[in-house]
């Protein structure tokens, strides 16, 4: 046996066998994949003691999530799967045809998906649903006037004693000519007495029926019957699925690689272990979705 064949181009200088270099790669691969699942493991965690003790949250968020989307982006992240195990046995099978426009299905499957879910994105943030602080704010309730229903309203104003002893002066005792007036405050805690408004005094007007106002109140920003926590439920949504789409950008990285390698011929039946490795990165950045669609689309 010549050095060559013993030490073909793609074996690297420490390592005595194609099988030794193989099996080493692949045990790599895993123990970066089991970092991996300690991540979004820990996130899983997290979702299931914020679902546990606040399951309203999750019951009000998600019916703002797009399920069509979701499981469209479901189907293509199967499908590109499946099209890189079967590149997988291209290489192996030392077909670069094959190799090359299953690796480019894939890589189209991957771009899919980060388009759906910047139309997702899109949508939420110009609806105004960021991760964060934003939805501690007060609701915005367009045009809807709030009463201070502690204090009795004259008109658009509250009662006070000042306004109150105006009215009740002028109605009960007008001021003599260059006699001493009537003292305001006294008239006017007749009115109102220790428990409120006596029948027959000033009632406080109902204020006016706003249509325009309840139209806006569906919008999570200015639905005043949300949840207290509503914003945490978008702060997880965008955490796990923007991380995962981090993935899937990684992911279309590292097919473009794979793809400009199978184009030069750098693959073959003896040395395939960058295709097999990128698939189990590829197969467990699939499974991680098939976790978060049904907890948040779904569930």
């Amino acid at each position: 046996m010549s050095h060559a064949d013993a030490h073909p181009d793609f074996l690297r200088h420490h390592f005595h066998t194609p099988k030794q270099q193989f099996e080493a790669g692949k045990l790599g691969m895993w123990l970066f994949l089991a970092t991996e699942v300690l991540l979004f493991g820990g996130l899983f965690c997290g979702y299931a003691v914020w679902r546990g003790n606040h399951p309203e949250m999750f019951k009000y968020g998600s019916q703002f999530l797009e399920t069509k989307w979701g499981a469209i982006n479901t189907a293509v992240l199967i499908t590109s799967s499946l099209t890189m195990a079967a590149a997988v046995t291209a290489a192996q099978r030392d077909n670069r045809r094959a190799l090359v426009t299953l690796l480019s299905l894939t890589l189209a499957g991957a771009l899919v998906f980060l388009g759906i879910k910047y139309i997702e994105y899109s949508h939420k943030f110009h609806e105004g649903w960021f991760p964060g602080m934003k939805f501690y704010e007060k609701p915005d309730l367009q045009h809807a006037k709030t009463w201070d229903h502690s204090k009795p309203i004259i008109g658009n104003e509250p009662f006070t004693a000042a306004a109150g002893a105006t009215g009740q002066a002028s109605q009960s005792a007008a001021p003599t000519r260059g006699g001493p007036e009537a003292e305001p405050s006294t008239v006017a805690l007749a009115a109102i007495g220790p428990a409120g408004l006596r029948p027959g005094a000033l009632e406080p007007p109902q204020p006016a029926h706003d249509d325009h106002a309840e139209a806006h109140t569906t919008h999570p920003l200015q639905d005043p019957q949300r949840p207290r926590n509503a914003h945490m439920f978008f702060n997880i949504y965008f955490m796990m699925t923007g991380l995962h789409g981090l993935h899937v950008l990684g992911g279309v990285l590292l097919l473009s690689w794979l793809i400009i390698g199978a184009v030069k011929g750098r693959f073959s039946a003896q040395y395939f272990t960058p295709v097999d490795l990128g698939g189990l990165y590829w197969h467990v950045v699939d499974l991680i979705w098939i976790f978060l669609f049904p907890l948040f689309y779904l569930i």
